[in-house]
């Protein structure tokens, strides 16, 4: 089968190895769709520790597929089921595992990270991985590129949880890439009053106008005095920085309300994670500051149902659809900002 694997910074490559076997517990997937992320164009620009010339690693991790072949001693999932993945496995015994947070364990893995993921014909869900619960069934009418979006759309969901938008509320994404949208769509459904999303990137703020005219879009330009009139001076009950520059949590603090709501959700590069904040601002207006990461099964599945219920659209988010051979191309196209999600189609 073909795989893309990485040896190394900047060296993707699409190769042929064999189709993999598995095991009495484990299950093999055919895939269908997987999604780019942030977290695949860190890996390919910046290398990554689990994968090197000796050791390539096949990376993925939004994932969508049908069911090929089922262990001997699998029940529950039979050939042909069409599924989503969610990718990240916990240890099972720890208190967080056992609290249904696999995905915040110490000793955390993930497929398409430290594990063999979704670009490639075929990849093995590991009997962990089917044991805790990570794979979910789909409905017909639930297309595989909508399922592989289950992955970041549940990391948004998981911060969703966390700041809480309640019906009238003015709320803000600093950020306009498929993250960003996907908050916006979210406190859309929860009956903000406003959506308001910011970025430099004028071109972005142009597509989330065509995504959903009644989001409010704002350019750097006079951003922070633009808001504040917007909000009647109060500014926004939610401030969500759903990219990853020091300015935009520094600038979540002077704009939220009092009794605000902060998500930092772009997580920032390494040596640039220690921002100089107002802290008094927090203090003086009682804000709630919050930060995520990954997703919890339930939020997965939860997610899963907002699609398949049509509650949430996010085929409207899929900008590219291309062929396996084409990835390190789409990859740099996301690296530069170009489209909101791109997508390996198979």
């Amino acid at each position: 089968m073909q795989a893309a694997q990485l040896y190394g910074k900047e060296d993707l490559r699409v190769v042929e190895i064999a189709k993999p076997g598995i095991s009495a517990d484990e299950v093999l997937l055919k895939i269908k769709a997987s999604a780019i992320c942030g977290t695949d164009v860190r890996m390919l620009k910046n290398g990554h520790k689990d994968a090197s010339e000796d050791n390539p690693l096949t990376i993925g991790h939004e994932i969508a597929g049908v069911i090929a072949e089922v262990g001997a001693n699998i029940t529950t999932y039979r050939a042909g089921d069409r599924v989503a993945v969610a990718p990240n496995l916990g240890c099972g015994i720890c208190d967080l595992c056992v609290s249904g947070n696999t995905h915040m364990c110490r000793e955390s893995e993930a497929l398409g990270v430290t594990i063999p993921g979704a670009f490639a014909e075929f990849m093995v869900i590991p009997a962990k991985a089917v044991r805790q619960g990570n794979i979910c069934k789909i409905g017909e009418n639930t297309s595989f590129e909508d399922a592989a979006l289950a992955e970041p759309f549940s990391c948004v969901y998981n911060a969703f949880e966390l700041y809480n938008v309640n019906p009238g509320d003015s709320v803000v994404i600093i950020g306009s890439g498929p993250i960003g949208l996907m908050h916006a769509k979210l406190a859309k459904m929860a009956g903000a009053g406003k959506v308001i999303i910011n970025d430099l990137n004028t071109d972005r703020l142009a597509e989330c106008r065509a995504i959903d005219s009644s989001f409010i879009t704002m350019d750097g330009t006079d951003f922070e005095e633009n808001l504040m009139v917007e909000t009647g001076g109060r500014g926004a009950d939610v401030v969500i920085t759903a990219c990853p520059a020091p300015q935009a949590q520094q600038a979540a603090l002077r704009i939220a309300a009092v009794f605000g709501r902060i998500c930092f959700f772009g997580g920032l590069p390494q040596g640039k994670s220690e921002v100089a904040l107002d802290t008094n601002e927090i203090h003086y207006k009682q804000l709630t500051i919050t930060g995520m990461t990954r997703q919890s099964l339930a939020q997965f599945r939860t997610t899963l149902t907002l699609v398949e219920k049509n509650l949430v659209t996010v085929s409207d988010l899929i900008t590219t659809k291309s062929a396996l051979k084409d990835l390190e191309a789409i990859i740099n196209k996301s690296a530069r900002g170009e489209g909101l999600k791109n997508m390996i189609v198979f």
